[in-house]
């Protein structure tokens, strides 16, 4: 696999703590999808934060593919240990890569998990002036023109595509599922009516709902979200669809010992300052801190649940 990356700084400022991290005085967070979407948002909401805790400066370096598959393929395969380099890890797609592709072959056995940061509830979008005011016309368009209505998500193997499959299942539908990399493209296309919507994040497009350029029809939440008090959820309009992504970092197998327990302490202080938790919800960031070994439970426990969901569902998906 190969991509053409991508790099951007985040440089700590002049008063940042003096060898608060003591593996690196730069790290390099790989980003496994363009620039603009989930891990992007994640990157730009958490880093100016961490970079004062840990007394470094970030060099994001984004390596699209595979929805996310190539980056993290590298995080596991290719990159030292040496605490200078971690990695956005989003879920599902950490797992779902290899739960349904055998060619992919890192597993979450092969890093370090560091962190969960956001857990972020799924929405679909589109664009201002869809002819779609409710969600309810675009589960009649897609029921009337059975294959016809493009639907964007994140990349094969995410959340927005199984959110994509389970709605099909629920609405009695079939969409035409048009794969981004990454959900910066797919609002984007949305937005541009270059697709009929976009089944994305909260978090990534609620400043263009806010901002009127985007329209939002349901969120996939079990309740209505303040920050969205407009917007139903899907159940309560009769469709048993719950979804998300969280994101976090993870580093290499074998990272420093006290370079992990520094990287998570500071982002433990990031995600109780009250100023970067104002901004945070601000942006629509749902802040779900799960540290170290939780952490790896957590993506562990992920693993097993898509693996039953992939088990039950790939012989339709393949024959489509």
């Amino acid at each position: 696999m190969t991509a053409l990356a991508v790099t951007t700084a985040i440089v700590a400022p002049a008063f940042a703590q003096d060898a608060a991290y003591s593996a690196a005085d730069e790290i390099n967070v790989m980003q496994g999808f363009k620039a603009g979407g989930g891990s992007d948002a994640l990157a730009q909401l958490v880093q100016p934060y961490l970079a004062e805790e840990l007394g470094v400066n970030f060099v994001n370096q984004y390596i699209p593919g595979a929805t996310g598959a190539i980056a993290w393929t590298q995080l596991a395969k290719q990159t030292e240990p040496d605490g200078a380099t971690v990695s956005i890890t989003n879920t599902p797609m950490l797992t779902t890569n290899y739960i349904m592709n055998p060619s992919i072959t890192y597993t979450v056995d092969e890093i370090t998990p560091l962190a969960n940061v956001v857990t972020d509830p799924g929405i679909a979008v589109v664009a201002k002036d869809s002819p779609f005011q409710t969600f309810e016309d675009f589960v009649k368009a897609a029921k009337d023109n059975p294959s016809t209505v493009t639907v964007g998500n994140s990349g094969v193997g995410g959340d927005d595509f199984f959110t994509s499959l389970m709605f099909e299942k629920e609405a009695g539908v079939e969409l035409q599922k048009v794969p981004f990399q990454g959900d910066g493209p797919s609002w984007t296309a949305a937005m541009g009516g270059k697709i009929d919507a976009s089944f994305t994040n909260v978090g990534v497009a609620y400043p263009q709902v806010k901002e009127g350029n985007l329209r939002a029809l349901a969120v996939f939440t079990e309740e209505r979200l303040p920050e969205l008090p407009d917007v139903p959820t899907a159940t309560e309009l009769g469709y048993n669809l719950v979804a998300g992504s969280s994101r976090g970092y993870s580093g290499p197998a074998d990272f420093p010992e006290e370079a992990r327990n520094q990287f998570i302490e500071g982002l433990r202080r990031v995600t109780e300052n009250p100023e970067f938790l104002e901004k945070a919800k601000a942006s629509a960031m749902n802040i779900d801190f799960i540290a170290g070994d939780e952490y790896r439970d957590f993506l562990k426990k992920q693993e097993a649940e898509y693996t039953k969901i992939w088990a039950d569902i790939k012989d339709e998906v393949q024959a489509k």
